[in-house]
């Protein structure tokens, strides 16, 4: 019988946390370390600081089981583990498109210190393509062990609001490796997973390295040439919805992500295409992935086009005008808030001159830390009453659900932008609704007209 590795989990943010948790409620030992002594205290009390589907009763389930603990202690994680992932977060540097590498280049240069046996480090956050040859070399200098220390590198692939899933179960595993002991510890340190038959891609550390970032890149583009599509629709009278599904039965191209609306935010593909199209620049390959640039400059455009649809609606002018802003976070199912473009199109508004009230069933108090200057609600008719216009920002579920006739009875004049596609724009215009979305036509709402 295979012993499993003792894991230890460097960094216990998003993507640290959930895999901690995941992998102690597969049947590991973990230690989940981390700087930020509060977050420490939250974990080990129960409480994920962050909202993810489904988390809260992984940790309630891996602390009861005893596999899993938390510190602050280096030497100890060092003392424990056998594998150590390393989960540190790599925002975008302040003035620069470049990922912010001082969180990994501390996490891998502290462990290191207290590493007096053999280990594998295992890096997980998203790096720029070179990152991981140059931590090698820190490993083998600053370790005790010296050689006996390995570095490997296995790229995450969340996607926010199915996190668990994405641990427990992925699509598909890649390791990047330099020696087959390496490949084997990760195999072990993996068993449960790959055992339900997941694939896996062995590579060598750098094409692992950019295996995430190619990723995100490609699914980037992939949203913005929807988008793209939805300005020729607007300039054009044609309707990007109906532009979307016909292109969808093309299994070249299929439906997923093929999406018009306000576009792509959070935490990673903003800052990862810009980090790569910085990094190509360094290697002296900036123009391949030049297309990047527009990628990024569609994607902030529809922003700014949706507040022009909001303004339109408030006839030319949103000053004094009281808008409900349905959605804080980048995505349904997360209260991540970081470059989420329903925030940046709610502080838009109000900067213009807007009466903004906004309601987001989880990211409420995130969004009041960073935008204090707005109002929020208690929930969507709240946000909505004596409304001129309502614009939908965030798709959650909850909001697909809104009776039209419902909240037509609270506002002030039944006006919507729907940002997102979620609704059904007929039932709206049924109700009495004038409906706007970027990419489709103006229809009178007497007309009902799809």
């Amino acid at each position: 019988m295979t012993i499993r590795p003792r894991l230890t989990v460097i960094g216990t943010g998003y993507l640290g946390a959930t895999h901690a948790i995941c992998m102690a409620v597969m049947g590991f030992e973990v230690l989940g370390v981390d700087v930020d002594a509060s977050k420490i205290e939250k974990l080990s009390a129960g409480a994920v600081p962050f909202f993810e589907p489904g988390l809260p009763e992984l940790l309630t389930k891996a602390l009861e089981s005893g596999r899993l603990r938390f510190s602050t202690d280096f030497q100890e994680a060092a003392a424990f583990g056998d594998v150590h992932f390393i989960c540190v977060g790599t925002p975008q540097a302040a003035g620069s498109e470049a990922a912010d590498l001082r969180y990994v280049d501390s996490a891998v240069t502290t462990l290191a210190r207290h590493l007096t046996r053999r280990a594998l480090v295992v890096g997980k956050s998203t790096v720029p393509v070179g990152t991981a040859a140059r931590l090698a070399g820190l490993l083998r200098e600053l370790a005790p062990a010296g050689d006996a220390v390995e570095l490997a590198w296995n790229p995450e692939f969340l996607r926010e609001g199915f996190a668990v899933d994405d641990t427990m179960k992925p699509d598909r595993m890649v390791f990047g490796v330099t020696s087959d002991w390496a490949e084997q510890q990760l195999r072990t340190a993996f068993e449960p997973v790959l055992a339900q038959g997941v694939p896996v891609k062995v590579t060598d550390l750098q094409t692992a390295e950019l295996v995430k970032v190619a990723a995100n890149s490609f699914l980037a583009t992939k949203i913005s040439y929807i988008n793209a599509m939805a300005e020729i629709c607007e300039a054009t009278g044609a309707d990007v919805h109906d532009l979307a599904e016909a292109l969808a039965y093309d299994e070249r191209i299929g439906g997923r992500f093929l999406r018009p609306g306000l576009g792509f935010g959070g935490g990673c593909l903003p800052k990862d295409i810009r980090a790569f199209a910085h990094r190509a620049e360094e290697l002296g390959v900036g123009q391949a992935v030049g297309f990047l640039r527009e990628i990024d400059g569609i994607n902030r455009r529809r922003r700014a086009r949706t507040v022009d649809l909001v303004v339109e609606l408030c006839g030319g002018d949103v000053a004094g005008k009281r808008i409900a802003a349905l959605g804080a976070a980048f995505k349904p199912n997360s209260d991540d808030i970081r470059d989420a473009p329903a925030l940046d199109v709610a502080a838009t508004l109000h900067r213009m001159g807007a009466d903004v009230v906004v309601y987001d069933p989880a990211a409420m108090d995130n969004a009041r830390r960073v935008h204090p200057e707005l109002c929020y609600a208690t929930n969507a008719l709240d946000a909505a009453r004596d409304a001129d216009v309502v614009v939908l920002l965030t798709e959650w579920n909850e909001f697909r659900e809104i009776e039209p006739s419902a909240m037509a009875a609270v506002v002030r004049r039944a006006k919507i932008v729907d940002g997102r596609h979620a609704l059904v724009p007929a039932s709206w215009r049924a109700a009495g609704w004038e409906y706007r979305a970027l990419g489709r036509p103006i229809v009178p709402s007497a007309q009902g007209a799809q």
